[in-house]
């Protein structure tokens, strides 16, 4: 039952992480491209939909909560029940999307900053080009 409990586990993790990693590609890819230009946005979306499915999948897969399960020597281990199956599968679904939330969170705020930053540079190069216009229509 281990080695099935660690299948469906991972399985699970995989799948929430992928289908997690489709419904952010859009937002992200606008959001890369906005920021460093359509030519390097795609690449860099292709990353991290790479970060948020091995992240999840690391996050969702507790080896050590699977430990519990296997016979070790005197100790007594848990059974595999139809309720633990479940409370298993629901921990994995929500410790994965609970990783891939602190991994878009850190994206996002990066990208603000990113933003921010993007903005403020081509603000001071309007008001460069402006002055220069003007010094030389004087």
């Amino acid at each position: 039952m281990f080695y099935a409990l660690l299948v469906v586990t991972l399985a699970v993790a995989l799948l929430t992480s992928v289908l997690v990693a489709r419904f952010f590609s859009d937002a992200v890819l606008k959001i890369l491209k906005s920021i460093i230009g359509p030519e390097l946005a795609d690449a860099w979306r292709k990353y991290m939909s790479f970060a948020i499915v091995v992240v999840g999948v690391s996050g969702g897969v507790s080896t050590y909560e699977i430990q519990k399960y296997l016979q070790t020597g005197r100790e007594q281990t848990i059974e595999l029940t139809g309720p633990r199956w479940t409370i298993e599968i629901y921990r994995t679904v929500i410790d994965t999307l609970s990783q891939i939330s602190w991994v878009m969170l850190l994206f996002f705020l990066c990208a603000m900053v990113a933003y921010v930053i993007v903005r403020v540079a081509e603000s001071t190069r309007d008001q460069r080009r402006q002055r220069k216009e003007d010094d030389e229509a004087v």
